[in-house]
């Protein structure tokens, strides 16, 4: 119950979170359907083996035909073609176009032999058999080359990219079925407090409902790891000791993490493996910890949920999407923004300010207020105000993260 004797810079701490970071390798890879892998980070480079497209295409609905014969053809000028079949997609004509025909071919149809080009329809006219074209194409107009999307020997995506829909979709072209990503980090939430109701309990008497693990599990879906929270642990040292112990990459402690006579966890942490911080010079968020038991990272998050959401955005997210191969970077838009009225800050410490944008103006609305959960989402971003500022004037302009 005595505070903190002294607090870390944030600085400090993400360079300790950097440095006992394991390169992304570490947590190995795993081989998984191509049509599941969007979102997941590649562990090997994907090379095609076949050309996209495989064949000569045409690239418009009209006509197959060779191109020097429609020279000097116009509206006033309608030249002649004979239609001696049809072209589909998947069922190629089997002739050959000789001198005066034309074959109907629709789009991403196979160009028929002996074509170079193919006239639009809209620059035709059909009489019977006998097409008349209207304009004039050059040769290898409206086709698709083989190779043009994807050629044979490519590296189509490299190592370490995390795959959007339009890779799965290119992948899917090439014919790979299969990838190799890399393995998502296991974290184990261990959410404490003997006054917590399960999520989604109505709250009563004394008891509050658990809004910090549902909160943690989204945002470390979001950030890629795989979650395991079974449920909330009793503030008892033996139940937390299991907790700890758990088969995890991260453990994120979220309550019990301070110094109150029931804080628990720091103390655990230092038994059985390194408290390296504990205490941040920020607001919200500083009785945030961290450290390491055996081969987990552990962060101790504050119980209060404003304060959780801040730990867990600039210390333990970063850690979670480094170790599983993403940007440490936060992963949220950034814009700029006048400030509606001042924002005061305190030399020596990191401020998490929550903000609304109305226009081109944004309104701070808090930096304190830790257990207002509402207050983010009445607010649409945050600002971060350095340790060496006092804060800003009204009319300065801010970097707003958007939530």
């Amino acid at each position: 119950m005595r505070g903190f004797a002294n607090r870390a810079t944030v600085e400090a701490a993400l360079a300790w979170i950097d440095s006992a970071i394991p390169v992304f390798d570490h947590l190995g890879t795993e081989v998984i359907s191509a049509s599941n892998a969007a979102t997941r980070i590649l562990a090997q480079d994907v090379t095609s083996c076949v050309d996209v497209p495989s064949f000569a295409r045409s690239m418009m609905d009209g006509f197959a035909l060779h191109s020097e014969e429609t020279y000097g053809a116009s509206s006033y000028n309608r030249l002649p073609f004979k239609v001696i079949g049809t072209c589909l997609p998947g069922v190629p004509y089997s002739g050959r176009i000789g001198t005066g025909q034309a074959v109907r071919i629709m789009t991403g149809a196979p160009l028929p032999a002996g074509a170079d080009a193919v006239l639009p329809v809209e620059n035709t006219e059909l009489d019977g058999e006998i097409m008349l074209s209207l304009g004039e194409v050059s040769s290898g107009k409206h086709v698709g080359t083989v190779g043009e999307d994807v050629r044979n020997g490519d590296i189509v995506l490299r190592k370490g990219r995390l795959l959007r829909p339009q890779d799965i979709g290119v992948i899917s072209s090439i014919g790979v079925i299969h990838l190799s990503v890399v393995r998502r980090p296991k974290v184990r939430i261990l959410i404490t407090g003997n006054e917590l109701l399960p999520a989604g309990t109505t709250p009563i008497d004394y008891q509050i409902a658990d809004a910090n693990g549902p909160m943690l599990a989204a945002l470390i879906e979001r950030d890629g790891g795989d979650v395991i929270f079974p449920g909330i642990v009793r503030d008892e040292p033996d139940a937390m000791r299991h907790a700890f112990l758990e088969s995890a990459d991260i453990v994120l402690v979220s309550g019990g993490s301070s110094v109150g006579q029931e804080d628990f966890a720091p103390k655990l942490l230092a038994e059985l493996g390194e408290v390296a911080i504990h205490g941040i010079a920020m607001r919200p968020s500083s009785p945030t910890g961290m450290g390491r038991l055996q081969r987990r990272l552990v962060f101790l998050l504050p119980g209060n949920p404003v304060s959780c959401l801040c730990a867990y955005d600039f210390f333990a997210g970063r850690a979670i999407r480094a170790m599983g191969g993403r940007s440490r970077e936060w992963p949220y838009r950034r814009v700029l923004v006048r400030l509606a009225r001042k924002l005061v800050s305190t030399v020596g410490r990191v401020d998490y300010a929550r903000v609304q944008i109305n226009g081109n103006d944004a309104t701070p609305m808090a930096i304190g207020g830790a257990s207002i959960l509402s207050s983010t989402t009445r607010s649409d971003g945050f600002v971060i105000v350095p340790s060496d500022s006092e804060g800003f004037p009204e009319g300065a302009e801010v970097e707003v993260f958007l939530y």
